[in-house]
């Protein structure tokens, strides 16, 4: 699948410097469509060549083709080529940035001679960008902002890219069969960080297959440079400039070594206070007795932790913030799984902005082993996503009740929903008496920032259709830290109310910190995908990760409900508003 990506990318590089030359819109956003739909493939570009399949996918015309022929048998796409003799390609990476968009680059170049990405920042912390029209104090400091918040996501991956890569390398070194053991993703992908520096992988293996396990390791196609290949430790730096590290250690190793390696650092020094204290000593080979260094165990995670007499926390928890002291006297909560999940509440169809149909997003819902799933495409004010207003919704339940009549023998369910937005006076863009008509409602901002949007999402949770605040915070990795909100204020009125509080997958958005504070005060979540493809419903088991982070239990996380409780959770709202 790393060719679809590859090609995905010179489309959207094609597209960014089509804008910046203020080219035909229709094409530009033709670009981009073809980019999204390619990365979302889960079927090899070429395979889709020779059955002819691609000629048949929505979004990729006959000359979008021929480029991508052309890129399979030459390894290039001249029309890329050509265009990026137009533009330096250094600053088109700008176009990344929140705040700066294609004019504002296209001026800086031609009126400030900028021709890197290290002149535009230089132009504006210089003040340079100042003296052209148009670019006021509040500009310059959301450029700024911008700016700072695009350096500081380089540095470190989103959980979802995070854990596509490691995914791949994994699948990578499972193919030595008969060479490997046990493989698994460690550190802070492991413990579903919201955000990962480095990604760390560790195999078990008799000592004699260490060097061929690190040669293959270093063969992986991505690789762009070798910085360490050892025996047990190897280092390699990606085309894409993210770090994957590697450590081998022997089968009765294994469970020490995944403790160790999984981290955090504050809860294992903890972990190694607690044995010392117990005349033991633990590293990444093992459980040892201190006095005489005999290997006691360590071939299991759950040895380690049991030789010390505690619990063994799941990996999402291990931060040092109570999880120790329950595992000590037993008590550690039976956090959410993913196999305790019956449904999605928040996914797209290409009749707004996602890119998969209603018939593709349900297949891969009911494929998941779902109960149910909510369809929930935007509403009207979303121009730019292709919102749809009272007439489209009605035509959208009617394919809906179509595609019902085929799955209901199989016992899933198909909910109409809609993903409303919360204007800026707190009321919402679809009225009353339409949202009634929804089986499930989610109301969430997509405008105005800047601002603080605490009475909006106050209001809109007093409107008794509304069942769940969509990403409530904000939050967008690398593009936003979310606007001010009053988040105990808004939790608070979530539980007076009856309405559920989103866990954004895509987002990252709600913090562990909010979970948790939504956990004790019996607030209930929803882990969603925010799925725009097919393949993005598969993000769910990222989403509990997230969840986990923040103690979440089954008992109040909306998606553990079967299709009737989460009925009753809607009706439940309503006679409680109606008789407020």
């Amino acid at each position: 699948m790393n060719r679809n990506k590859e090609i995905a990318r010179i489309f959207e590089k094609m597209a960014d410097i089509l804008e910046f030359l203020g080219d035909n819109p229709y094409r530009i956003a033709t670009y981009r469509r073809v980019a999204n739909v390619l990365s979302e493939l889960n079927v090899d570009v070429e395979e889709l060549l020779k059955s002819g399949k691609i000629y048949h996918i929505p979004g990729i015309g006959q000359s979008s083709v021929e480029k991508i022929i052309e890129y399979l048998r030459t390894g290039k796409i001249s029309k890329y080529e050509e265009l990026k003799n137009k533009v330096p390609e250094d600053l088109l990476e700008l176009m990344e940035v929140p705040n700066i968009g294609p004019k504002t680059l296209k001026l800086a170049y031609e009126k400030l001679g900028v021709r890197s990405k290290d002149d535009f920042i230089r132009a504006v912390r210089s003040g340079m960008l100042a003296t052209l029209p148009g670019f006021g104090e509040k500009k310059l400091q959301n450029i700024m902002r911008g700016i700072e918040l695009w350096e500081k996501s380089k540095e470190r991956m989103t959980l979802i890219e995070a854990f596509e890569i490691g995914q791949e390398y994994l699948n990578y070194l499972k193919e030595l069969k008969g060479i490997t053991e046990k493989v698994e993703l460690a550190g802070s992908l492991r413990r579903r960080k919201e955000t990962v520096g480095d990604i760390d992988i560790l195999v078990s293996a008799p000592r004699q297959n260490w060097s061929k396990i690190h040669e293959h390791f270093v063969s992986f196609h991505g690789v762009k440079e070798v910085l360490l290949k050892g025996e047990t430790k190897s280092s390699v730096i990606l085309e894409n400039a993210r770090q994957v590290d590697l450590r081998t250690v022997e089968p009765h190793q294994w469970g020490s070594a995944l403790q160790y390696f999984t981290g955090s650092k504050e809860h294992n020094i903890r972990i190694r206070d607690i044995a010392k204290s117990k005349g033991l000593k633990i590293s990444e080979y093992g459980v040892f007795k201190a006095d005489t260094d005999q290997w006691i165990g360590g071939s299991s995670e759950e040895e380690v932790y049991e030789l010390i007499g505690m619990q063994m926390p799941p990996p999402e928890i291990r931060e040092n913030t109570g999880e120790i002291e329950l595992a000590l006297e037993g008590r550690l909560p039976r956090l959410v799984s993913f196999q305790d999940i019956k449904g999605d509440f928040h996914i797209h169809t290409n009749w707004s902005d996602g890119i998969g149909s209603l018939e593709e997003m349900v297949n891969m819902a009911y494929q998941m082993g779902y109960e149910y799933v909510v369809i929930g495409d935007h509403s009207q004010s979303a121009r730019v996503a292709n919102g749809l207003d009272v007439e489209r919704y009605k035509k959208q339940w009617k394919e809906i009740d179509r595609l019902q009549k085929e799955y209901s023998s199989k016992g899933f369910y198909i909910l109409k929903g809609c993903e409303v937005d919360i204007l800026p006076d707190g009321s919402l863009d679809l009225p009353d008496s339409v949202l009634a008509e929804f089986d499930f409602v989610v109301a969430s901002i997509h405008t105005r920032f800047s601002q603080d949007n605490t009475y909006r999402i106050l209001k809109a949770m007093e409107n008794p259709y509304v069942n769940l605040i969509g990403h409530p915070t904000g939050k967008s990795y690398g593009s936003r830290q979310g606007y001010i909100l009053d988040m105990e204020k808004v939790i608070e009125v979530a539980k007076e109310t009856g309405t559920a509080l989103e866990l954004n997958t895509f987002r990252a958005d709600l913090s562990p910190e909010y979970v948790r504070m939504c956990m004790a005060k019996g607030v209930f979540i929803a882990i969603v995908t925010d799925a725009h493809a097919p393949a993005h419903l598969q993000y769910m088991h990222l989403g509990v990760g997230l969840a986990r982070r923040g103690w979440a239990v089954p008992e109040l996380v909306l998606n553990t409900r079967d299709v009737k409780g989460v009925r009753e959770f809607v009706l439940r709202k309503r006679k409680l508003l109606a008789a407020v």
